[in-house]
């Protein structure tokens, strides 16, 4: 259907199941454009819930961005709040690229906000700063976000003003605006709910490395789950990045 001119939503009951579709997504939708010289796109939205925090069944609250995160020629969204949903999904709908997006199941009831019933768009590969801060930028995706906000309300208490990222977008990843935060703040952690080996913040890490590592007055933290399986629902909550493991990391970071 994508490489016929129509714009195809496709849903992945849970990110879990995605396995039997990878050769689809990965192998035939995200290298149609380069394997026909750009003769043929597949503008193919892949929409998926994945999240812990809900009690869920085994396979249904895994968080494998990693899995397309590493593949060239799709786009990965992980919205955090319905504003930002509804406008990346038009956006993802209207790019011609494939475009893999991931909803956190437990921000379907977390909250409610307003959003515009007209026509509007969240460009994709834009991060966003939700929180102004000085002393130490926290960069964050999908319901990490708010559990960074939550972080950053209990450091100010102490007088510790952290700014936070919403990242949105994961590939392509707006490295200006991590940059841009990291050489005012001078101090970073990186928040993901996903396992901690070859994430998405690995990936954050190494470009800052890249870019801003002489800006750097500390090693920049990871705060993510255990290398595990994504444990049964009657110990998730200790598997889970929790506000007071980002306080720790924010504090290692400004001991250095």
């Amino acid at each position: 259907m994508g490489i016929q001119g129509f714009r195809p939503i496709a849903e992945i009951q849970f990110v879990g199941f995605i396995f039997e579709a990878l050769d689809q997504i990965v192998v035939q939708a995200a290298r149609m454009r380069y394997r026909s010289g750009g003769r043929y796109n597949a503008p193919i939205v892949f929409r998926t819930p994945f999240g812990g925090g809900v009690k869920a069944a085994e396979l249904h609250t895994d968080a494998l961005e990693g899995l397309i995160a590493q593949t060239p020629g799709i786009k990965l969204v992980v919205p955090s709040n319905p504003y930002d949903a509804k406008g990346l999904m038009i956006s993802a709908i209207r790019d011609n690229d494939p475009v893999f997006f991931m909803e956190h199941l437990n921000l379907y009831h977390a909250f409610r906000d307003e959003v515009p019933e007209g026509d509007y768009t969240v460009e994709l590969g834009k991060a966003k700063v939700v929180r102004e801060g000085s002393d130490v930028t926290i960069i964050a995706y999908g319901m990490m976000v708010h559990t960074a906000i939550k972080a950053a309300d209990e450091l100010e208490k102490t007088g510790v003003k952290a700014e936070v990222i919403d990242l949105r977008t994961l590939v392509p990843l707006d490295i200006d605006t991590i940059i841009a935060s990291v050489k005012k703040t001078n101090r970073a952690i990186v928040v993901q709910e996903a396992q901690k080996s070859a994430g998405i913040a690995a990936e954050v890490i190494a470009q800052i490395n890249e870019k801003a590592i002489l800006h750097l007055e500390a090693p920049v933290l990871r705060v993510a789950a255990p290398d595990t399986v994504y444990p049964f629902a009657q110990i998730e909550d200790t598997w889970l990045p929790t506000p007071a493991r980002i306080i720790a990391a924010v504090q290692q970071v400004r001991e250095f």
